[in-house]
C-alpha cells in the first residue's frame, strides 16, 4: 500500500505539472478510447453521439444519474477501469490545474507582477505611505461622482505585498523611476499620476521619469520642501506640485479659530461640503461671475469662489468681482455637496442671460 500510494501521489504531481496542450491532449485520448471501448462492446446506446458526451461527464464527475448504463459485460468493465477510473483522475486533475492557475494568478497580484499597461483613463499612485496613502485611495473611492469610476494602480518600490487588494492594482519594482514599472502600471495612458516618494528627492526623479515617459496624464506631486517643487515646475511647468501648509494652517488657526476644521472640510471627500472644479464648455458663449455664482447657487446648493485660465499656473482668481467674465475653456471652483459635472449645468440658460 505505501508503494501505491506512493505511485498515485506521484502520478497526480505529474498530471498537476503537465501542460495544458499535454492535459487537453490527454483527456481528448481518454474520451476517444472510451468511446472505441464502448463501441467495440456493443453499446449503440451509449456510443450515439448525442448520448456519449454527456454519460462521459456525468460518470467522469460522478454524479451518475442512473438514466443511461452499459447493459453488456465487457461495457460494464470497461466503464468501471477504464472510464470512470480515468476519467475520475483526469476530472480532477483539470480541477486542481485551474485552481493552481487561479492561486498564481491572485499571488502574482499580490506580489505586485501583474501588467495593467492594457488599461486607460486610470490612476497611478506613485509611492506608499501606509495610512497616508490609504487614506489617499479612500479620499478618491469616497468621492462618489468622480468624472469615471476610474481604476488605481499602486506602485511601491518597496519589498511588501498588496496592502489595499480589493480597491486598488499593485505594481512592484526596484525602483519608481524604472520604465519597466512605469510601462507596467499604464502610465502613458493613464489620466490621472500622483508621485509622492519617500523623499523629495525620489519625488523628483519619478516625476521625471514620469514626463519622459510622454504621458497625456495630469501629474500631481507632492514635495515637503518648496524649493524642490519649484525645480520640479521648472522642468515639468504642466504638473501641479503639493507641499506641506500644516504651518500656514497654525497661523490661519490662531488668528481665526477654528480655521483647520474648514479646511479640512473642504479637501475631504468622505464628509460635508467639499471642493470642485468644473471646466466651461468651450461653446459657451459666456457670463458674469455673478450670474454664474447665483445659478449654482440655486441650482446645485454650491458655492463658486474662483476662476482660472489654466488648470496649472498663476492665473487663478479667487473672489473675483461680479462683472468679471466667465468664458469657455476656463476653470470654475466650487463647493458643493457633490461633484457637478459639466453636462448638467443649464450654460445655455446662462449664455441668455449674459
Amino acid at each position: 500500500m505505501p508503494i501505491l500510494n506512493r505511485l498515485i501521489r506521484q502520478f497526480n504531481h505529474l498530471l498537476l505539472n503537465m501542460s495544458w496542450i499535454a492535459l487537453t491532449v490527454l483527456v481528448g485520448a481518454h474520451f476517444f478510447s472510451s468511446w472505441l471501448l464502448l463501441w467495440i462492446a456493443g453499446e449503440s446506446e451509449l456510443v450515439a453521439p448525442d448520448v456519449f458526451w454527456y454519460f462521459y461527464m456525468v460518470s467522469a464527475t460522478t454524479v451518475g444519474y442512473g438514466d443511461y448504463s452499459p447493459i453488456t459485460g465487457f461495457g460494464r468493465v470497461a466503464v468501471t477501469f477504464w472510464l470512470m477510473t480515468g476519467g475520475i483522475t483526469l476530472f480532477a486533475a483539470v480541477i486542481g490545474k485551474v485552481t493552481q492557475f487561479l492561486i498564481a494568478l491572485w499571488r502574482k497580484r499580490m506580489r505586485g507582477d501583474g501588467d495593467y499597461s492594457h488599461l486607460s483613463d486610470h490612476v497611478v499612485i506613485l509611492g506608499w505611505h501606509d495610512e497616508r496613502t490609504g487614506y489617499m485611495i479612500e479620499q478618491i473611492l469616497g468621492d462618489k461622482r468622480r468624472d469615471q469610476q476610474r481604476e488605481i494602480v499602486l506602485c511601491s518600490s518597496r519589498d511588501m505585498e498588496s496592502p489595499v487588494p480589493d480597491q486598488t492594482h499593485f505594481v512592484r519594482g526596484k525602483s519608481l523611476t524604472s520604465a519597466e514599472l512605469l510601462q507596467r502600471a499604464g502610465v502613458v495612458q493613464a489620466s490621472r499620476v500622483i508621485i509622492y516618494g519617500d523623499s523629495d528627492e525620489q519625488t523628483l526623479a519619478t516625476g521625471l521619469a514620469v514626463s519622459a515617459a510622454k504621458t497625456h496624464a495630469h501629474i500631481v506631486a507632492h514635495f515637503d520642501s518648496d524649493a524642490m517643487a519649484e525645480l520640479f515646475k521648472a522642468h515639468c511647468p504642466q504638473a501641479e506640485c503639493t507641499s506641506s501648509i500644516s504651518l500656514e494652517l497654525i497661523v490661519r488657526s490662531a488668528q481665526d479659530p477654528g480655521s483647520s476644521r474648514i479646511q479640512t472640510q473642504l479637501l475631504s471627500t468622505l464628509a460635508g461640503p467639499t471642493q470642485y472644479c468644473i471646466q466651461v464648455p468651450d461653446a459657451f458663449k459666456g457670463c458674469s461671475y455673478g450670474a454664474l455664482f447665483y445659478a449654482l447657487k440655486e441650482q446645485h446648493r454650491a458655492t463658486v469662489f474662483g476662476v482660472a485660465q489654466s488648470q496649472v499656473g498663476d492665473d487663478l482668481e479667487l473672489n473675483p468681482d461680479n462683472d468679471s467674465r466667465v468664458s469657455g475653456c476656463q476653470f470654475v471652483y466650487f463647493m458643493a455637496p457633490e461633484r457637478i459635472h459639466a453636462n448638467e449645468v443649464a450654460w445655455d440658460k446662462l449664455s441668455e442671460t449674459a
